[in-house]
């Protein structure tokens, strides 16, 4: 993923937010936040033939402390018109490639306990059910907003490292 991505991937990305299943985020952030916020060196993208962008994925430290340098939380969206063509599942593969070889040891990620896809998704790609956060933070946006939103935490910890 670079600059130019970044039309179709804010897209994709606010697609998800749009269904209220997906994050607590209310709209996608600018390219330089994206960029500050994710690693550079795991940022994907999923192409069709004809070069269009159908999905992303990126990871996020989750710590400054050098003890967790080995821990990522990911983000991965598949656009709505390519969802169920197995897309998401070739991003996970692919981002634990990709971090494995940088010395990743965990990716997690909160997942909506509403959003059966993605845990599903998730548990048939090496990724496990670590615990359930109940009420760990409200809705800022659309009709749930102010509603407190329970997540499941899910992790993969490489086989490798």
């Amino acid at each position: 993923m670079d600059p130019a991505d970044w039309a179709d991937v804010r897209r994709i990305y606010q697609e998800g937010i749009d269904t209220g299943d997906a994050t607590f985020e209310s709209a996608a952030p600018g390219w330089e936040d994206f960029d500050r916020s994710r690693l550079a060196g795991h940022r994907l993208v999923a192409e069709n033939a004809e070069g269009r962008i159908l999905g992303w994925a990126a990871v996020s430290p989750v710590s400054a402390r050098p003890v967790y340098s080995g821990v990522v939380e990911h983000s991965v969206y598949v656009a709505a018109e390519a969802r169920g063509l197995g897309l998401g599942a070739v991003l996970l593969r692919a981002l634990a490639d990709s971090t494995e070889a940088d010395g990743i040891w965990t990716i997690q990620a909160s997942v909506f306990p509403e959003n059966e896809a993605s845990l599903k998704l998730h548990l048939a790609n090496g990724y496990v059910v670590v615990g359930r956060r109940n009420r760990i933070a409200r809705m800022p946006h659309g009709p749930q907003a102010g509603q407190w939103r329970d997540t499941i935490l899910i992790e993969r910890r490489s086989p490798a490292i």
